[in-house]
């Protein structure tokens, strides 16, 4: 558990468009990733993205978390 300011949120926005939503303020169902490349690369490979968010997401939104990630780092 860490404050929602050390994660990463991904949304699924109402209309079903997967983005990353650094100010944890856009409408939509969201997941948590702390700021680590481990965590995130843990999470995509048990899928816990696309189980949170109830659908499926593509290699573009995994490499944007990354670079991401390394821009944090």
């Amino acid at each position: 558990m860490k404050p929602k300011k050390e994660l990463i949120r991904v949304v699924r926005s109402p209309e079903g468009d997967i983005s990353i939503d650094m100010t944890g303020k856009k409408a939509g169902r969201g997941a948590y990733i702390c700021k680590d490349i481990n965590c995130l690369e843990k999470a995509i490979k048990a899928k816990r993205f696309e189980k949170a968010l109830e659908v499926k997401i593509s290699e573009e939104i995994y490499q944007k978390l990354r670079e991401e990630l390394k821009n944090e780092g």
